[in-house]
């Protein structure tokens, strides 16, 4: 027993989170139950569904007490004695036999977790099915007792107490078991309690010593008043009046009393239209544990092969460690299962690109291994993160649109509507515009929705960022390639000779600052069946030279062949590849380019300063 409950766990802190999921389901049940069998419940107490967790430090024990459907005293041997006594090759055989099982309950594994911090476990339960209540105990070494519990009555329900080894003391804390449920159990249906103990101030008599040596006090300080006023003395008396109400002082007083631990809502069980914005937001800044609102976000609920429900949600500002150890960092999803918290690491969830996307996924159907800790490799993964990243995408893109004027010539009040709504998304490229350009290098199949959200600026843009949609609405007729240039900065690209020719020609060039632009280039070939052209590079053609120009041009190639060939013998061979004659240059004697597939000097001075 004891290798197979270390084998399937590597976090001690989980046995909270399968016993208080064990009570929600027994909650769960009897509430059913409830619904065809209205005596079920009870009375008084007994109808409240809640778990309510206890401390008692002195006999290291922790009880979980849940009001759910209890279990007789068979269920008891069946539910919680299979591994204990018999269930162990069985449950191998099973996990062997089909990897997509889900054994959680099946074999009481989940139950079996709080052997990780107890060395003796017993469990009190009452079914109204049984007139007498049952006790289960044992020690996880292959035996179990089952007997009649003659204990406090439960009414119905289970108490579970877990006494706790000597180096599992820690959770004798109610500050670590709160962490525990809010970490992993805070979205649970019903209410979890925990008793606890809180200061409060209060009123309280004044006792006769206090009394004595306040009367003793105010005696003094008449002493030193015996010549005030007559006034002053009609005051007095009016004071002497008020001596007749009791005197009371402020103590603190320490109190005992169960302290709710799930107040949050999982919101995401609601249909969107049923969700405002401020309920959005506070969720928000609960998940995230930040204290300002989030720049967009998405609900939305998938069906089919694999259903869930899930909520995206983009930050304001970006991490300050975003890019950081960039390929081992998990996303920042929150896997849930019936609303039980499994893990806020998984890989599988969203591309690294999209790592800054905060939020839940939660379902119902989703196939874990035995232990909740590990996803089991399933093909229902894939479909996840295919849908996630079209969501997130999305959502991105209607910021986007949302921030697009669309129109150079709308009307000045539509202006300023959209640009309150532009400088949202302005503020979304700031902080992750670098996440969308490494998306389109290591996203092949998103790489044209990628290339959508892509912002720049251009020769004509100003100082507003154009996207890819507006260049091409905005292309001269006959215009054949998408004009770019790569540099240190936009001051310094506008300056370019590499232009001359082509502002000359009333051509848009994009411009291009951040050292990660050349190497998304090297991936987006093209967008809207238009072709990239580097200006740089020697391959730059404007596209638009009739007949009589192409003659001119070859002409004048020939009548310079003999003083370019000249040139050619003078430079250097190891660095001059060749000497041209150019149409690119207005005021500018020559320029140095790159050849075709070389890389250009912008990109040998990216990788120079990253060696």
């Amino acid at each position: 027993m004891d290798i197979i409950i270390n084998s399937l766990y590597s976090n001690k802190d989980i046995f909270l989170r399968e016993l208080i999921s064990n009570g929600s389901d027994s909650l769960d049940k009897i509430r059913f139950l409830s619904l065809t069998d209205p005596n079920a419940l009870g009375v008084g107490d007994a109808e409240k569904l809640e778990i309510k967790i206890k401390i008692d430090k002195e006999r290291g024990v922790i009880s979980i007490r849940d009001r759910g459907v209890g279990m007789t005293k068979t269920e008891l041997k069946e539910n919680l004695g299979t591994i204990a006594k018999s269930g162990t090759s069985a449950f191998l055989d099973t996990m062997q036999k089909g990897g997509d099982v889900n054994l959680i309950g099946q074999f009481g594994v989940g139950f079996y977790s709080v052997y990780l911090v107890a060395d003796f476990v017993s469990v009190r339960s009452k079914h109204n099915d049984d007139d007498k209540q049952w006790i289960w105990e044992s020690k996880a070494d292959g035996a179990f007792a089952i007997s009649e519990d003659l204990g406090e009555p439960l009414d119905r329900g289970c108490e579970i107490e877990i006494y706790l080894k000597e180096e599992a003391q820690e959770y004798l804390e109610v500050s670590k078991l709160k962490e525990l449920v809010g970490k992993y159990s805070e979205f649970i249906t019903h209410p979890i309690y925990i008793y606890a103990s809180k200061d409060v101030d209060e009123e309280v008599p004044v006792e006769e010593d206090d009394e004595v040596a306040n009367e003793d006090a105010e005696d003094e300080t008449d002493a030193d008043d015996d010549d005030d006023s007559e006034d002053d003395s009609a005051d007095d008396d009016d004071v002497s009046d008020e001596d007749d109400t009791p005197k009371t002082k402020t103590v603190s007083k320490t109190v005992w009393d169960w302290e709710l631990l799930n107040d949050s809502k999982a919101i995401w069980l609601r249909s969107s239209s049923d969700v405002d914005d401020a309920e959005y937001t506070k969720f928000y800044k609960a998940l995230a544990k930040e204290d300002k609102a989030p720049l967009a976000y998405t609900h939305f609920k998938a069906e089919g092969d694999v259903e869930f429900k899930a909520i995206l949600f983009i930050p304001e500002i970006a991490p300050s460690d975003m890019f950081d150890n960039y390929y081992n960092k998990a996303s920042a999803l929150k896997l849930y299962v019936r609303r039980v918290f499994i893990s806020d690491e998984f890989d599988e969830l969203l591309p690294k690109y999209l790592s800054f996307i905060k939020g839940i996924v939660d379902s119902d159907t989703l196939p874990l291994n035995v232990s909740r800790e590990t996803l089991q490799q399933h093909t229902s993964l894939k479909t996840i993160k295919k849908k996630l990243v079209r969501k997130a995408l999305d959502m991105i893109r209607k910021m986007a649109e949302e921030g697009d004027t669309g129109d150079d010539s709308a009307e000045s009040e539509t202006e300023v509507d959209a640009s309150s709504e532009e400088t949202k998304y302005d503020k979304f490229w700031k902080s992750f515009g670098k996440a969308i350009k490494l998306g389109i290098i290591e996203d092949a199949s998103n790489r044209m929705r990628l290339a959508k959200l892509l912002r720049f600026y251009t020769s004509k843009s100003g100082d507003e960022l154009v996207s890819l949609e507006r260049y091409v609405e905005r292309m001269k007729a006959g215009q054949k390639t998408i004009y770019y240039l790569a540099g240190e900065s936009r001051e310094q690209l506008e300056k370019s000779p590499f232009l001359e020719r082509l502002l000359a020609k009333d051509y848009e060039v994009i411009y291009f600052t951040d050292p990660i632009d050349e190497y998304t280039m090297q991936n987006l070939t093209e967008f809207d069946e238009f072709k990239f052209s580097n200006a740089s590079k020697e391959d730059l053609k404007f596209g638009d030279a009739d007949d009589s120009e192409k003659k001119r041009n070859k002409a004048l190639r020939d009548d310079f062949k003999a003083f370019t060939k000249w040139w050619q013998t003078v430079l250097p061979s190891d660095d001059v590849e060749a000497v041209k004659i150019s149409n690119r240059l207005v005021t500018t004697p020559c320029s140095v380019v790159t050849s075709k597939y070389g890389w250009a000097a912008n990109m040998e001075r990216v990788m120079k300063t990253q060696a």
